[in-house]
This record gives structure tokens, C-alpha cells and sequence, in this order.
């Protein structure tokens, strides 16, 4: 990846405003749950049942909500942008792809794809999997939602490592600062020299290691922060 290359990371603050809930409301309640009921592993062995209907309805939620100005801000930053590009999302949804971003690292996982725990196969998918369905290449009903859940090591880490080394510019949009490792991108970019913007709507855990912080919300900041990279 070029030195005049971007790495963006966005978090739930992005997709709050499409109507997306972010997962953890104030009382650590994710949408009434509690984090170790629905999302680890030991929670899928202990109550499978009760994990696949939590991401089930998650999922058939998406279709009730849209890219906003900021998911396509970023997209076309990456069409217009003359140098290296990657952005890497702590989300769940699909909202950037459906905006056009290609240059796409779900570092959490998708809701709308299944993997089989029995061959390791991943799969689209749009449906429940709370019936159990089977898994459409080794045919065993080992299907749980292909999203990374505490415990468990986020995706595509060496690739998103190694934008970090040789970025020159580095943007965290809509997080918490709060989620390891994804919350220690910042001295990654910040120890290989980049500038590092944050574009939150309220200061993360970790303003006070970033370059600039800018507050307010995404479908503001995002766009006008683009027209001037591009500008």
C-alpha cells in the first residue's frame, strides 16, 4: 500500500443514523441481552436456540434500513481517492457494500452470512438460521452466524495490520474507542507516522490519541471531511 494511502475504521456511530441500533445501550444491555447470553461461543453451546433468534432478527431487520450520506461519502472517497484505500468496519451489516465500498474489511463478521462449523464453508445468507438449516456444501446442520463474537479473533487482522504500517492517513468515524484491538488502530497508524482524524459524535475512549477530533454526527462530518480530501 502507497505512503499516500487512507485506512478507515468505522463503528456503530455510522450506521446509527440509517436506524441501525448500536448493540450496547447504557444499562450493557445489547437489545435487552446481555453480551454473555448472545454473544460467545459459550453462549451458542449453552442456548443455541435463544443466539441464532437474537441474530436471526437482527438480520431481517436490515431490510428496513439504508445506506446514509456518510456509507456513500466513503464510497466515493475510495472511487475518487488516487491512492491506497481500506476500510475496515467493527459493523455487522451490510450498508457499506450496499453503498459501493469495495476496499471492505467486516473485521466483526457479516449478519447476512453463515459458516459451517462443521467444514469450515461460508455462506450468503438471507434467511433463519434458527430452524437449523443445512449447510448447503457438506449437508450437517452446523450453521451459526459468521460473526465474531468476544473471545474469538476478529478477521483479516494481518491484512488490516499492514494498511496500519503504511498508511499515511488514518480516520476513525462512529466508534467507542472501547473494543480491543480495533480501539488500538490509532497507535498502530500513529507509530508508523500517520496523521489520525477521529469523526465521532461524542469523544471515544481514545480521543486524546488522535491528531484531531471532530465532533458531531457522521452524515455531517463524513461528507464534508471527504470533499476535502478530495477537494
Amino acid at each position: 500500500m502507497a505512503r499516500d494511502s487512507i485506512v478507515i475504521l468505522t463503528g456503530a456511530g455510522i450506521s446509527a443514523e440509517s436506524g441501525v441500533p448500536t448493540f450496547r445501550a447504557a444499562d450493557g444491555l445489547w437489545e435487552g441481552h446481555r453480551v454473555e447470553d448472545v454473544a460467545t461461543p459459550q453462549a451458542f453451546a449453552r442456548n443455541p436456540d435463544l443466539v441464532q433468534g437474537f441474530y436471526d432478527a437482527r438480520r431481517a431487520a436490515l431490510a428496513a434500513v439504508v445506506p446514509n450520506a456518510a456509507h456513500h461519502a466513503l464510497a466515493r472517497l475510495e472511487r475518487e481517492w488516487d491512492g491506497g484505500f481500506l476500510l475496515v468496519t467493527q459493523n455487522v451489516d451490510d450498508l457499506h457494500d450496499r453503498a459501493g465500498s469495495r476496499a471492505l474489511v467486516h473485521m466483526h463478521g457479516e449478519l447476512l452470512k453463515a459458516w459451517c462449523t462443521g467444514c469450515d464453508a461460508r455462506h450468503a445468507w438471507q434467511g433463519d438460521l434458527r430452524c437449523m438449516p443445512r449447510c448447503p456444501t457438506c449437508g450437517a446442520a452446523n450453521l451459526r452466524p459468521d460473526i465474531v463474537w468476544f473471545g474469538e479473533m476478529p478477521y483479516a487482522m494481518d491484512t488490516i495490520e499492514t494498511a496500519l504500517h503504511q498508511c499515511s492517513l488514518f480516520i476513525s468515524i462512529g466508534t467507542s474507542g472501547a473494543v480491543y484491538p480495533a480501539a488500538g488502530f490509532v497507535e498502530i497508524a500513529r507509530w508508523a507516522g500517520a496523521r489520525t482524524v477521529e469523526l465521532n459524535l461524542d469523544p471515544s475512549a481514545t480521543s486524546s490519541r488522535f491528531h484531531e477530533s471532530r465532533l458531531g454526527r457522521a452524515t455531517d462530518l463524513v461528507p464534508a471531511f471527504v470533499d476535502e480530501l478530495l477537494a
